[in-house]
């Protein structure tokens, strides 16, 4: 399942990212814009706008976004379109979207400090920007949230 979600859901779409969703985020689109890209890509648009949502009444492939809490924001994503058990987290760009490819240790060090390349143990490249991720220190954090959310998820199941 794919999104676009509109200039005031920039932490959600990085989010979705993170946990491996194809989002297009602009910081500055309009809404026939954002419309005209769901429509023709057939992505989901996401919204917190009501006027958008009221012109967009009679499309498909909408969702009204109901909390302003980034992590509820994704609880939301996840179950409306039962998407827990697609979350792959660290397998997207979070900048420019695209699916990561992992890079060889050999190859990795020429693009990686001394420092991250003796520490980091795998690695990953935006085929798009070039952009080189790792699982470093300020990971621990993020992976944390990640967790939070997974654990929210098991905690509605088991009631």
């Amino acid at each position: 399942m794919t999104f676009v979600a509109d200039c005031m859901l920039g932490r959600l779409a990085k989010w979705l990212r993170i946990l491996g969703f194809d989002v297009l985020y602009f910081s500055k689109a309009e809404d026939k814009d954002l419309v005209d890209i769901a429509w023709r890509e057939g992505r989901v648009l996401l919204t917190r706008d009501t006027g958008l949502i009221e012109k967009t009444a009679k499309r498909p492939n909408r969702l009204f976004v109901r909390s302003d809490d980034w992590e509820e924001q994704v609880a939301q994503i996840l179950d409306e379109f039962g998407l827990w058990d697609e979350v792959r987290p660290n397998t997207r760009c979070i900048e420019c979207n695209l699916p990561l490819k992992p890079v060889a240790r050999e190859r990795a060090r020429n693009l990686v400090t001394p420092y991250v390349l003796e520490h980091a143990s795998s690695f990953s490249i935006c085929p798009g920007c070039d952009r080189v991720f790792w699982q470093g220190t300020h990971t621990g954090d993020m992976e944390r949230k990640i967790e939070r959310l997974l654990e929210r998820r098991r905690k509605t199941i088991t009631g």
